[in-house]
């Protein structure tokens, strides 16, 4: 699979003057269009965030850890109410 960063986040790369190689953006088609706003927040969330992991931020593994538990306790909850409302969801 061929990565391509989005020209506006290479501006934004060029522009910031940092050097996130690590960060690349898969090329995908979508049906729906961005605005160049919501592209510039998406690209600033990524990039910070990436640049939060380099720098070993302690915020960074607060967010990590509490991501971990939203995923664990997200999936308890699918598995204890699934069978109750997958019934539901097939109306």
């Amino acid at each position: 699979m061929t990565y391509h960063l989005d020209p506006i986040t290479e501006q934004l790369l060029k522009d910031m003057g940092e050097d996130i190689s690590d960060l690349e953006e898969a090329k995908r088609t979508s049906r729906t269009t961005v605005t160049r706003n919501t592209k510039i927040k998406r690209a600033t969330g990524q990039l910070g965030t990436a640049m939060a992991r380099k720098r070993n931020d302690p915020l960074y593994q607060r967010m990590v850890k509490y991501r971990e538990l939203y995923y664990k306790y997200r999936n308890m909850i699918h598995k204890k109410y699934g069978a109750r409302v997958r019934s539901k969801a097939r109306r």
